[in-house]
Parts: structure tokens; C-alpha cells; sequence
């Protein structure tokens, strides 16, 4: 079990700002497509399609405001994206129609992924002697905000008004906005100096972007818990619906006990390849014991969800922990915010990809897409280990001068 506060006043300040802005994710992580399909009544193909265009536009925001968060600050860069991050989800309330959804969604969206990469420098800087295993404690925490969201989710899931949808979206909001106003506890951290080179560096390097591609294949995962999953149990099964905060929380205890263990085992790139590869395995296992639910009695439903989401979790645990370790100690110090914004374009493309996929596959196909999706986890996870060696082997001049710099 992790330590309940960090060591420093610093990171007990991100850590907190970490806690409220997750309370509001988990609201919208559990229960937010179905907001669109029940109360908004948008069919499930054209939700899919928006959440695709919104992370294509997502995918930009990363790099660019990490780099803006290098040069101009990381703490007043990220509290400006939670900002709009608030003002952008409590436009889900307007969203009567598919382009009113599509516009909301992709700021939201967008300045989700540069929140991401504008927080890295933070981490970085007040992380200690491993900014990744501060990284795992925060995602711990992140799953303790996610399960109380979950938790209030399943009541408006049980509810299905559209009032208690709406209430769901307002407390989002109101989540990331008391998020950005807890940021003005934080020391600013300085900009990082001018460094001689290509201004984006990231970009240029091969070897990273191929690892940033692996993660983002695997991170096309984080959506079968709250994209595939919600909609399979309501759609092609018996099993109650409660049982979609079920899942969650099943999942969000896991990770809170054990995030923090799992990284600090994963403590080389090599480490973190292999874990990649146990990750595609276990969500082989997990996908294919969710494709047996449909077409049999309740209680038999509810038991190969809840032990499909204890697989995996720990395939996440690993997956997770993976990308902590190679995205932090394949980019230079310097040039954080840039780098892990690139390494962000894998969420980003999960975004994008993931839930029009999965959908289309695990919803629209049924039961053989499961399998489908499952050996896509599998394989990418073998390719792992050959990326991270690349990414070992001597790089261009530019590139290897900026790691020892760092």
C-alpha cells in the first residue's frame, strides 16, 4: 500500500490538485459515453466518431503546450488547461446534437493532453531522485479520486434522469476548477534555459517515437474499462448495471494498493519492456473472458466481469508502470515537457483510435472482435522489448550530446 501523503509540501500540493481533479475524471471516466447515448441519445457509433475527432485534435496539443511548458513555466501552463478543461466540460450540458458534442469534446479533450504534458516538469522537478515512482503514487491517488467518482456515477447510472446527468457534468467541471486554484499552493518552477538544437527535438528522434507508438496501442486498454466494457454489460448481457462501478472500483482498489510496487520493480527500460510484454498477455486473457458474458445467466456475467477487470488491472499495473519508467528515463531533463508531450501522443492516439475501435469491434462485430482486440494487446506487447532496445542503442550525435547534458 502506497504512503498516504508524499514527503514534500510540494508534492502533497500536486498531489492534492492530482485528488480533486480525478474525483470529477472519475464521474465522467464511468459514466460519461453513457451520458451521451442515454441522456443525450446519440447513437453509440456517432459518440465513437467524436471521441475519434477529438483525439485527433488532441494529438497536437500535447507536444505544444508541453514545450510552452518548458520555456514559460509548468505550474501557470497546466493551471490554465485545467481551466479550460472546466469550462469545456460544463459545455456538455449544451451538447443537443452530434457538433455541439463534437466542439465540446475536443477542447476538453485537447487541453486534457496538454495538462498531461505540461504537468511532466513538475513531476519531474519535485519528484525526487525517481520522478516515475512519484508518477506511480500520483497514479495511485488518481485511482482513489477515480473510485468516489465511480462511486456517484453508479448512482446516476441507476438513476438514468437527465438530471442526474447534467449534476454528473457540473461536478466534473466544478472538479477541475478547484483543481487549477489548488496549483496556486505550488512554487513556480523556473523555465529550463535555451538549449542549442532542433527546437523539436522529440520529434526527431526515432527511437522514442517508436516506443511512444507501442504505449499507444496499449493504451487503447484504458478504454475497454470505460468505453467496451459499460457498453457490452448494457448491450449483449444480463448482468446488473451497477456492476459498471463495479468493474471500476474492483479495478481503482487494485491499482491504488499496488501501482506504487509494480514501478518500483520496473526500474530499467529493459525492466519496463518485459512488462509490456506480461501486459499484452494478461489483456489477451481479460478480453476473452469478457466476450463470454453475453448470452449467459446473470450471476455467470457478473463473475467473469468482475474476474476479467481483476486481469486486467494487473496487466495495467504493468503497463502502466512500463511507461512511467522508458517515457522518463529516455528524455532529457531539460526538455521534459516536450518529451513526455510526445510520449503523450500514444494517449492521445488511444483517444483518437480507441473508442471508435473498440466499438466498432467489441459492440458492433461482438464477441470475435473481443478476441480481435485481445491479440492486438498481445502482440504489441511482444514487440516491446525490440523497441526498447532500439531506443538503448547509440543515438544520433544531437541526441546522445542532450541525455548527458541532462
Amino acid at each position: 500500500m502506497p504512503h498516504l501523503m508524499p514527503d514534500t509540501g510540494p508534492q502533497r500540493v500536486i498531489a492534492a490538485s492530482n485528488f480533486v481533479y480525478t474525483v470529477g475524471s472519475g464521474l465522467y471516466l464511468t459514466a460519461g459515453v453513457l451520458y451521451f447515448t442515454q441522456a443525450v441519445h446519440l447513437p453509440a457509433g456517432q459518440v465513437g466518431l467524436g471521441l475519434g475527432i477529438a483525439g485527433v485534435v488532441s494529438l497536437v496539443m500535447g507536444i505544444t503546450v508541453g514545450h510552452l511548458a518548458d520555456r514559460r513555466g509548468a505550474r501557470g501552463v497546466y493551471a490554465g488547461t485545467l481551466v479550460v478543461q472546466a469550462l469545456a466540460t460544463a459545455g456538455f450540458v449544451l451538447a443537443d446534437g452530434f457538433w455541439p458534442f463534437v466542439f465540446a469534446v475536443c477542447v476538453a479533450t485537447g487541453a486534457k493532453a496538454a495538462g498531461l504534458a505540461a504537468r511532466s516538469p513538475l513531476i519531474r522537478h519535485y519528484g525526487g531522485d525517481r520522478p516515475q515512482e512519484f508518477r506511480a503514487y500520483l497514479r495511485a491517488v488518481t485511482n482513489v479520486g477515480i473510485s468516489l467518482g465511480a462511486v456517484l456515477a453508479g448512482w446516476v447510472v441507476q438513476v438514468g434522469t437527465l438530471t442526474a446527468y447534467q449534476l454528473m457534468v457540473a461536478g466534473n467541471a466544478i472538479a477541475f476548477a478547484l483543481s487549477a486554484a489548488t496549483l496556486v499552493l505550488l512554487p513556480p518552477v523556473a523555465p529550463g534555459p535555451a538549449v542549442g538544437g532542433p527546437r523539436w527535438m522529440a520529434l526527431r528522434d526515432r527511437p522514442y517515437l517508436l516506443i511512444t507508438a507501442v504505449d499507444g496501442i496499449m493504451a487503447i486498454q484504458f478504454k475497454v474499462l470505460t468505453v467496451a466494457i459499460p457498453l457490452w454489460l448494457v448491450e449483449a448481457t444480463t448482468a446488473p448495471h451497477w456492476l459498471i462501478s463495479g468493474t471500476m472500483l474492483t479495478s481503482t482498489v487494485i491499482v491504488v494498493a499496488f501501482q506504487v510496487r509494480a514501478s518500483r520493480s520496473i526500474d530499467t527500460p529493459a525492466a519496463g519492456g518485459n512488462a509490456y510484454r506480461r501486459a499484452g498477455v494478461a489483456f489477451l486473457v481479460s478480453c476473452s473472458l469478457v466476450s463470454l458474458a453475453a448470452g449467459v445467466p446473470a450471476w455467470v456475467a457478473a463473475a467473469l466481469f468482475m474476474t476479467a477487470a481483476v486481469v486486467h488491472t494487473i496487466g495495467e499495473l504493468w503497463h502502466s508502470a512500463a511507461g512511467f519508467e522508458v517515457s522518463f528515463a529516455l528524455s532529457p531533463q531539460h526538455a521534459t515537457g516536450q518529451y513526455l508531450g510526445v510520449f503523450g501522443l500514444g494517449a492521445a492516439l488511444a483517444e483518437a483510435l480507441g473508442p471508435g475501435l473498440l466499438i466498432g469491434l467489441c459492440i458492433t462485430w461482438g464477441r470475435p472482435g473481443w478476441y480481435v482486440v485481445g491479440a492486438l494487446f498481445a502482440l504489441t506487447g511482444l514487440a516491446a522489448p525490440f523497441a526498447v532496445r532500439r531506443a538503448q542503442q547509440p543515438r544520433p550525435a544531437t541526441r546522445q550530446e542532450l541525455l548527458e547534458a541532462a
